[in-house]
Formats: C-alpha cells, structure tokens, sequence
C-alpha cells in the first residue's frame, strides 16, 4: 500500500506536519451541521456563525453552538486521531494543523496542535477578550456576560472573520520547514488552508494525501493513498515505527 520513499522519508524526517480536515472527523460521526432536524433546519450555518448574527441575537447563536458542543462531547476520536498522536511521539519536530474545530486531536494526545478555526470548547469575552473556562458558561442556555459586562462567544472563526494571525503563521512555518507533510481528510478547496500543501510542495516537502477520493491536491502530492484515515493511519503506525 506505501512506497518503500515513503515509508523512508517518514522514518528518517526530522520535520513532519499534517493537516487535517472534515474527513477525519467524520469517521468519528461528527456531523457537518447542514440539514439537520428540529428548530436547526430551519438555518444555514452561514446564517448562525458570523459576528453580525450573534450581536443581533446572541442567545439563538449561543444555542446553537451549545447544541454542537453537546454532540461533539458525546462523540470519541477515532484511530486515525490516535495515530497521529502515536506519530508525533517520533520526531523532533511535528505539527499538526486542523481546520477542525471538534477538539478530538488534543482529546487523543496531540500535544503541538494549531487550531485554523478554532476551538468550539472554548470560548472569551468579544470586549475584553478574556478567556471563560467556567463550566456554568458551558451549560448557560442564553449567551453569557463576562464580569466587565461584555458577551462571551465560542472561540471558532467565523464566516467573514481572519484566520488567528499566530496561528496561521506559525502554520505556514511548520509547512515551509517540512520534510514529510500530510493532507488528510481535507478537500483542499477551502482557502487559506488549502494552500499549506502547496506551500510545503514549493518548499521540498514529500506531500502525501489520505482521502477517501482524489481532491484538486491529488496531482501534485507525491503520494496518494485512498481510504478511510482510521483504517490507513494505524497501518502507517505499525510500517513506519514498529
């Protein structure tokens, strides 16, 4: 199934980064958020995660993240969150870069994670922009005030907003300084995030993709695996350091 350059690179590179998408997320059950039933399906997630819709009622928005928040603690990642965990154990330098923001991968083990989009556990003040741990905020079925007065939101990127500067750069970094970078369950359509493998391709890196279809990366990765990252990311584990 892996090149024997493959399984060489990998075992030998120093810098190693991996970017992960929708896909991986989705063998764990986690569900996208379109269509669902109930009082949701009358809403596009567009329509629910921009600024402009929480100011105008922060307490539907709020809702609707708590709604999320609850689905996802249900859900427990899967053996391709672990493996990538496993991997990280084994180089000097691995970054893991998701446009999830689920919180699998740090539930699983990674430790040098960067969140694109952010984190839906997590949550700070639009005034003040303190961070809100409180487990009542969590559980809070209107939209909290912080202690200086203002609303506490949930820490992911909206539609509209940038991507966090330090984390896009610090990104970018671990993409350049790559030797080894992996796409995983990512289509690689949405942007900026779809251009890191491209990034670390110009820069010498041996790009490999793991999806369950070919994607627009699919011609230039230098290896193409297909199949589900639960079933293909432990198979690499036992290959590669066992």
């Amino acid at each position: 199934m892996f090149s024997e350059v493959f399984i060489k690179k990998l075992r030998t590179a120093s810098n190693v980064a991996v970017l992960t998408g929708a896909g991986i997320s989705a063998e764990s059950g986690v569900p996208t958020f379109r269509g669902e039933d109930g009082l949701w399906k009358k809403f596009k997630p567009e329509e629910l995660a921009n600024f402009e819709a929480f100011v105008k009622n922060p307490d539907l928005v709020w809702e609707w993240y708590s709604y999320r928040r609850k689905i996802i603690e249900s859900i427990c990642p899967n053996r391709g969150h672990y493996a990538i965990a496993e991997m990280e154990k084994h180089h000097k330098n691995f970054t893991l870069i998701t446009q999830n923001v689920d919180n699998l991968h740090i539930r699983a083990g990674s430790k040098n994670v960067h969140e694109l989009h952010g984190n839906i556990m997590k949550n700070y003040c639009i005034n003040c922009g303190k961070r809100a741990t409180e487990e009542h905020i969590f559980n809070s079925k209107s939209a909290p005030h912080c202690d200086c007065g203002g609303l506490i939101r949930p820490d992911v990127v909206w539609f509209g907003e940038l991507l966090p500067e330090k984390v896009w750069n610090a990104s970018v970094h671990a993409a350049e300084t790559s030797k080894v970078f992996f796409a995983i369950g990512t289509s690689a359509v949405v942007y900026p995030a779809a251009s890191l493998p491209q990034i670390a391709k110009r820069a010498g890196a041996y790009v490999v993709e793991i999806n369950i279809e070919p994607t627009d990366l699919s011609p230039i990765a230098d290896e193409v695996i297909l199949g589900k990252a639960g079933e293909i990311l432990p198979q690499i584990v036992e290959n590669v350091y066992r």
